[in-house]
């Protein structure tokens, strides 16, 4: 019987790899997830592990237009707005209350009528894929790109996209981080002011910042804080005599250590979307 594999894991780079031995494909603006076919019955499974099928129903039902027995998936699950572009603002609610929306993009096939196919190389995995999937509007094949990368994730950038995923043609899947697998995402920077801290329960240190507009402060998002452990320490004996009662933008987290807004951090963070996503504090500003 089949069941969850822990994914496959892309490395983050500023720029895609050359080579003609890299194949691109768009990187999916939404939730990772294993799709699991088996004996008459279909269900999803977060990049954890976590039984998600009843949050899917739409994509496990099309699960039968599958020119298979039984098979395991690789994929994401999105929702798309009119140009087409994954919009991860409104997957949350699409999933509460409207799952007809929700789409699964699949880019891998780990295993197919009883063969495990992780040994095999990449290019003949999807080529099986493509076979398998039939016209479904929940459950559509990734294309790929065999030309240039930067190309690529130009145009990517240009129409609002998340960024790339470049995938070494003949790796075999691997669970867990891959250099075989390369992200480039579509990320800005800007200036924003601090709010707060906190830690999140595996310990790692996060900050809560704001923009100054019009209206005033308003919170903006959450990033964490990617510059060590030494620098985080330092900022946190500077912020010690900036401590207050409540957050400046109205705020409310009951593990925060909130503060007068008079530090500036410039953010990394993803350029599409209306909050802060994969966001990160680079720099300290003041």
């Amino acid at each position: 019987m089949l069941a969850f594999i822990p994914p496959q894991i892309p490395t983050s780079a500023a720029k895609p790899p050359s080579g003609s031995e890299w194949i691109h494909e768009i990187k999916h603006d939404g939730f990772r997830t294993m799709l699991l076919v088996d004996k008459g019955k279909a269900r999803a499974f977060t990049r954890n592990g976590y039984d998600w099928t009843a949050r899917y129903a739409p994509v496990i039902k099309a699960c039968a237009s599958l020119a298979c027995g039984s098979a395991l998936l690789d994929g994401e699950i999105v929702v798309e707005d009119t140009n087409g572009v994954s919009d991860f603002d409104s997957l949350q609610l699409a999933i509460r209350h409207e799952p007809r929306r929700l789409v699964f993009y699949a880019f891998d096939l780990l295993h197919l009528d009883g063969q495990d196919l992780r040994e095999r190389e990449l290019v003949e995995r999807r080529a099986m894929l493509s076979r398998i999937i039939k016209p479904a509007f929940a459950i559509r094949y990734s294309e790929q790109c065999e030309g240039d990368g930067a190309v690529f994730f130009a145009a990517a950038v240009k129409h609002g996209l998340e960024g790339i995923v470049s995938k070494r043609a003949a790796s075999r899947y691997r669970s867990g981080p891959s250099k075989a697998w390369i992200q480039t995402k579509n990320v800005t920077e800007s200036e924003f002011v601090l709010l707060g801290l906190e830690r999140d329960t595996e310990g790692r240190p996060f900050a809560y910042v704001g923009r100054k507009g019009s209206g005033g402060l308003k919170y903006a998002g959450m990033a964490f804080m990617t510059f060590g452990e030494r620098l985080y320490s330092d900022l946190s004996r500077k912020a010690e005599g900036l401590r207050c009662a409540s957050c400046a933008a109205g705020l409310r987290r009951p593990g925060a250590t909130w503060l007068r807004p008079e530090i500036r951090v410039r953010v990394s963070y993803l350029r599409n979307g209306n909050e802060l996503r994969h966001a990160s504090v680079r720099t300290i500003l003041a």
